[in-house]
């Protein structure tokens, strides 16, 4: 079972209130296909990331449903205005019992 090693988030730590806010954010995660086989044969067991979500002061403001397919390391950029200062939790969820999550701080003035 892959571990996450490390979690990046690029976003503003401040921002106006009704601002357009792009927010990246990486996990290093293996993301084993499952279609692959070892050198005897015997098949690598699926281990992907399989969901995301994203809550703004706890109401969600982005989910993407991720598949096989998917690179190792995956990235996700997308956006979301800033409506009030508060917390953004970001949380992943896949294969095998992972899970993963962090948190980022935004000041709206």
């Amino acid at each position: 079972m892959s571990k996450t090693s490390r979690t990046i988030v690029t976003m503003p730590t401040t921002a106006k209130k009704g601002e357009i806010l792009e927010i990246r954010i990486i996990v290093q995660h293996d993301m084993e296909s499952g279609f692959r086989h070892t050198e005897t044969g015997q098949r690598i067991p699926r281990d992907i990331i399989r969901d995301f979500r994203c809550t703004y002061n706890g109401v969600e403001v982005f989910r993407v449903e991720l598949h096989p397919a998917m690179g190792a390391n995956p990235l996700i950029v997308f956006t979301t205005t800033a409506t009030e200062s508060g917390t953004l939790e970001f949380k992943w969820s896949g294969d095998n019992g992972y899970a993963s999550n962090t948190t980022s701080t935004l000041t709206v003035t």
